[in-house]
């Protein structure tokens, strides 16, 4: 009788489960949308809805001036001579993201400097500065409901504000996707910390996260089940698709100086009325697609999506997508594209993309020259959506078809990083990546 009740019992939560896990929702990963998954989505929205700018091109503007100043500014301030793990050679700070805070010998004693140094639509990110420290001690991840104190995903749960630092290099194996909380900084400097082998990282239906100086690659998609997302609630959730970052319904977030590669899905999707994000002095390699912004042509809310991408480099053995962009506004500048196999900078439903100062090589293949790609319309209407190149160096036959008139939309001069000629593109970028941080020494 006991091992007949075990096995209905079984029977039933594997059937339940798999109802669950291929049940149509439009809440990703979330199989029992609760109560304080609703009021999440809810503080979601209204803060993505004070996050964006309804003059986008002030952002551009300001990222611009930025970068101009950088460059023809003085040489003390700009290059700092001191020696650079990479290479041997002085330290170059290349960027105005970077000047802010690489060159310096007293990083590792002030960590939270970085905070300030967004640029571009995610400027006004500052993850954990206003929390304490936390340092993961433990490379495991064995406990999805209960998680140990030392642990990665002990940390990125907790209410509070903090600043997630690395006892030591390790690699760390999620055994599921990791549900990062609100005002959370994951900082990888002064060691080598890889997230790969397992499930990706998560950061839905909240604020405030920084994202610095990791490897993340080789990311499964995961099988779901009970896993807890903050100190007072867990949940089930379905199967992750195997992204390395997924952002959901979430604001101001900066991702900056990440490794990735070779992950099942995206290495990067923002979808759901994500905005204010940048995405800076990054390396991508070794993947077919790269970045999705925005999951559907039906999803118009995603028209709130503004999103920088800034100084980094994608590099061999990308196929698209970098990015494929729905409805949103985009500002890819200073960039530097050395490999794709079929486009670039790809998009439908009338994504606004403003192109400048990024280098474009294009492929061998005599038919993939050109940058850009656009779907699901024929030319006549995709003639008016602004997608616009100026000053970006076109290698290699190269070539960006634009359209529509001309921008009206107007941003912050904090919010639009003001992009240098494509010619400058492989000095802006040449840290891209993870950085060999040591302590008490420049990065």
């Amino acid at each position: 009788m006991e091992t007949y009740i075990h096995t209905t019992f079984s029977f039933f939560s594997y059937f339940l489960f798999f109802c669950l896990t291929f049940a149509t929702s439009s809440e990703a990963n979330i199989a029992d949308f609760d109560e304080t998954w609703q009021k999440r989505a809810e503080i979601a929205k209204a803060s993505a809805r004070a996050a964006y700018v309804s003059d986008p091109e002030s952002v551009t503007n300001s990222f611009n001036a930025a970068v101009q100043n950088d460059m023809e500014g003085n040489s003390t301030r700009r290059i700092l001579k001191r020696k650079h793990g990479k290479g041997g050679g002085p330290c170059r700070a290349t960027n105005p993201i970077d000047r802010c805070w690489r060159c310096r010998n007293n990083w590792y004693r002030h960590r939270k400097r970085l905070a300030s140094c967004a640029k571009g639509f995610g400027h006004k990110t500052t993850g954990g500065v206003r929390g304490g420290y936390y340092v993961v001690t433990d490379a495991s991840d064995d406990d999805l409901i209960n998680p140990r104190k030392g642990t990665l995903r002990y940390g990125v749960i907790q209410a509070k504000p903090l600043w997630i630092v690395f006892q030591r290099d390790m690699v760390i194996r999620l055994s599921e996707e990791l549900i990062i909380n609100g005002d959370k900084t994951i900082d990888g400097r002064g060691t080598q910390v890889h997230i790969a082998g397992g499930a990706g990282l998560t950061i839905q239906f909240v604020q405030n996260v920084i994202i610095h100086n990791l490897h993340i690659h080789d990311i499964k998609a995961g099988s779901g089940g009970m896993i807890r997302d903050s100190t007072t609630h867990y949940g089930l959730r379905t199967r992750s698709d195997g992204d390395g970052i997924s952002i959901y319904g979430a604001s101001n977030v900066w991702i900056d100086h990440v490794s990735m590669y070779n992950c099942m899905d995206g290495l990067i999707d923002v979808i759901q009325g994500s905005t204010a994000i940048t995405i800076s002095n990054s390396h991508f390699t070794r993947h077919n697609d790269v970045m999705l912004f925005g999951a559907s042509d039906s999803y118009s809310e995603d028209a709130i999506m503004q999103i920088t991408v800034a100084f980094n480099h994608f590099g061999k053995g990308l196929v698209q997508r970098m990015p494929r962009v729905r409805w949103g506004f985009v500002h890819v500048v200073n960039n530097d594209y050395t490999h794709w196999l079929m486009y670039a900078v790809g998009g439908s439903q009338h994504p606004t993309i403003i192109s400048q100062g990024n280098r474009y090589v294009a492929p061998p293949n005599p038919h993939a020259k050109e940058v850009t790609k656009r779907d699901y319309a024929p030319e006549s209407v995709w003639q008016s959506w602004v997608w616009k190149s100026e000053g970006d160096e076109l290698r290699n036959g190269a070539f960006f078809r634009q359209s529509g008139p001309v921008n009206t939309r107007r941003f912050s001069r904090k919010d639009m990083i003001k992009a240098k000629p494509g010619s400058f593109v492989k000095r802006l970028v040449r840290y891209a990546g993870t950085l060999p941080c040591k302590p008490n020494k420049p990065c």
